[in-house]
């Protein structure tokens, strides 16, 4: 569990701070390269930047993350995609599910290692 606050002194920018919401990022490792590693992350909890805070707070910020990480050569965005989507709707109870494919420019970055 990792608590994400607003970082002092910004109004855009998030921490790991004990005075924050509760947030729980689950993660599994795909493919180790020699200085990126792919994974599939589930999100238990949708704070905002929770996936951006919780990567650099255990040392592995997301390629081309300028708000959290460092540019990239290799992208102009952050190399963050959402495969699937689901949830339950608010007023008919059904369960939806949206499936999207990795976008070009993610595809090349793994391409290219």
């Amino acid at each position: 569990m990792l608590l994400l606050p607003e970082k002092h002194g910004s109004i855009i920018e998030r921490e790991i701070n004990s005075n924050g919401d509760y947030a729980v990022t689950h993660y599994e490792v795909l493919k180790i390269l020699d200085n990126m590693t792919l994974v599939k992350l589930i999100l238990e909890t949708g704070r905002t930047h929770q996936i951006r805070v919780h990567l650099r707070f255990v040392g592995h910020p997301i390629i081309g993350d300028t708000l959290y990480g460092t540019e990239s050569k290799l992208i102009n965005r952050q190399a963050l995609h959402a495969f699937r989507v689901s949830f339950t709707h608010p007023i008919t109870h059904k369960k939806l599910n949206f499936v999207s494919s990795i976008p070009k420019e993610i595809e090349t970055i793994l391409s290219h290692l």
